[in-house]
């Protein structure tokens, strides 16, 4: 089953951008633009070394029940310029109506301009599982047994 996105715009939104989309036929993850509002569009936003700021996309999105989306870098801006995301990958949930925004971070070491319609990111869709929680009195032994981080060595 291939899940349906429904998108609203903002009110103010440009709604001459694209949607978000595939660049190629195997992507796994659609582009999200920029949309900036009218009194940003000329200028940009500017994300100084080590600043964050939440980057409007100028839509709301309602995604199928049993599914999420998660919002990654796009690895171009990472590795070109140190744009990410601070909480990567962001998490929207099904039940979410609110305006999508992307939260940025520039890890790099000059300022950094995010102008009107650029990539600033991707989206995944994923299918979720909801667990159940259980309290036991003990777990099942494994070969790993209690090792933590890095303990299974290198490599």
């Amino acid at each position: 089953m291939i899940p349906v996105l429904r998108i609203l715009w903002e009110d103010w939104a440009d709604q001459d951008l694209p949607l978000p989309s595939y660049e190629t036929a195997g992507a796994a993850g659609a582009d999200i633009r920029a949309n900036l509002t009218a009194d940003l569009r000329d200028a940009g936003v500017v994300l100084l070394p080590m600043q964050r700021a939440i980057v409007p996309t100028g839509f709301r999105v309602e995604i199928p029940l049993g599914f999420e989306m998660q919002i990654r870098p796009r690895s171009g801006l990472a590795v070109k310029y140190g744009i990410s995301l601070p909480n990567t990958p962001g998490t929207i949930d099904s039940d979410y109506r609110g305006p999508l925004g992307v939260a940025l971070i520039n890890l790099g070491a000059e300022a950094y301009v995010i102008r009107h319609g650029d990539r600033i990111a991707q989206m995944i869709v994923a299918p979720v599982v909801q667990a159940r929680f259980e309290v036991v009195d003990s777990l099942s032994d494994t070969a790993r047994g209690e090792g933590g981080f890095g303990s299974t060595g290198r490599g």
